[in-house]
């Protein structure tokens, strides 16, 4: 016979198990609204994953949370960009955005009259390479494309205003506001994301700047230009210690000055993902700045959660390191097993159907300065208590080996 326990608990999954949702859509006729659709046409499998996701990104939006949203995978040249994320940054919803460089070269192609084909990626690699066509897998281009681009970048680049040491944000904003003029003057109808994020104040971070066509372009103009005899023309310096700073930075001023809640919309993983979530244990764990973590964790990717990559690891795991929140692992995260491009379109039409879904933009590049200076100052504060985590007994003979063992035990 079962205890009272057992009794009280089998009663317990009874009535979880009867207050859970019916599982009974009914038939579609096509006049049904957007939400509508998501909201109740989506009960199981990765379809009921969307879902949630959906009802996440809507009530963070709701409840006026910072949005950061991190991208990688080749999402400029399939045009997610443009269909997607610069909608949303218009309405007020995208604060932040982490990227790769790869996703800002690609999203030059088009503003110079270049374009991007969808093309049969089993028509042979050997044949496209004679035809000079670069592939990304079904989409394709001219490699002149590549080399148009690049001198743009290059030419950008040697302007006066990027003479000196910045942070990716700083770079970002700067292209934007330059490709803003080109497109102005060619009449492009259809703006980049660096002139979008620039023209709405959106801070564009980059956690691995060097690998990228952009870098690529700024490591020949120092070839060039920085030479014995040259007076050293070419002086832009991306500041990676101070780009990881402003990272931690602009989290702290989110839920320290503005007091609010906040979301992260992970499209992909990669380093994007992890240079995002690794600004709350740079506050928490290494500066001593308390924190709690990101309130809403959405995912978008593709890869089993099972293989320990940074790229699919879930909310939970990510709250053992300290980047998100425990209300965050139980009411606030999903990781939806699919291809972006398959589903972030729908959820944002979804989203953006709804016409009281928008913010006022919060325009934290205007805000770096500030942020910085007062994280600064939390770090000065507790400037004594951070000097003795610098300090560690390095062994030096055979027999510090044991006392590395005894102290390990200790920890245990």
């Amino acid at each position: 016979m079962p205890s009272t326990t057992e009794k009280q608990a089998l009663r317990k999954s009874r009535g979880r198990f009867e207050r859970s949702r019916n599982v009974h859509p009914v038939g579609i006729t096509g006049k049904e609204a957007p939400v509508d659709i998501i909201s109740t046409m989506f009960p199981a499998y990765v379809g009921r994953q969307e879902r949630t996701a959906f009802e996440l990104m809507r009530r963070s939006s709701q409840e006026d949370t910072c949005t950061f949203m991190t991208m990688s995978g080749a999402m400029t040249p399939a045009g997610l960009h443009q269909s997607c994320l610069i909608p949303l940054i218009e309405r007020g919803l995208v604060d932040c955005l982490t990227t790769t460089g790869a996703n800002l070269y690609h999203d030059a192609h088009r503003i110079i009259g270049h374009r991007v084909r969808e093309i049969d990626p089993n028509a042979g690699d050997l044949q496209y390479r004679l035809a000079r066509i670069i592939r990304i897998y079904d989409l394709g281009f001219w490699e002149e494309t590549l080399l148009e681009t690049d001198k743009l970048f290059s030419a950008l680049l040697l302007k006066p205003a990027y003479q000196k040491k910045m942070t990716t944000t700083e770079l970002h904003y700067l292209l934007g506001r330059d490709i803003a003029k080109i497109e102005a003057a060619l009449g492009v109808q259809s703006p980049s994301l660096l002139s979008t994020c620039w023209r709405y104040g959106v801070p564009i971070f980059s956690g691995a700047v060097q690998d990228g066509s952009i870098f690529l372009n700024i490591v020949k103009l120092k070839r060039l230009f920085n030479t014995p005899g040259s007076r050293d023309k070419f002086k832009l310096e991306i500041d990676v210690n101070d780009d990881v700073f402003e990272m931690g930075a602009m989290q702290h001023h989110c839920f320290g000055t503005l007091k609010k809640k906040m979301a992260i919309w992970i499209l992909g993983g990669g380093v994007p993902k992890n240079y995002t979530l690794q600004g709350e244990p740079l506050l928490d764990q290494i500066l001593g700045v308390p924190t709690h973590g990101f309130d809403f964790d959405v995912q978008f990717c593709v890869d089993p959660v099972d293989n320990g990559a940074l790229s699919s690891c879930p909310a939970g795991e990510g709250h053992t390191w300290g980047k998100v929140s425990a209300e965050s692992v139980q009411h606030g995260s999903m990781y939806v097993h699919c291809d972006v491009t398959a589903v972030f379109p729908w959820l944002t039409y979804a989203l953006l159907s709804d016409a009281r879904i928008h913010r006022k933009h919060r325009r934290l590049y205007d805000a770096r300065e500030v942020a910085v200076k007062n994280l600064q100052k939390e770090v000065d504060k507790r400037k004594k208590k951070l000097l003795t985590t610098v300090e560690f007994d390095i062994p030096s003979k055979p027999k510090a080996k044991e006392s590395l063992r005894k102290r390990a035990s200790k920890g245990r």
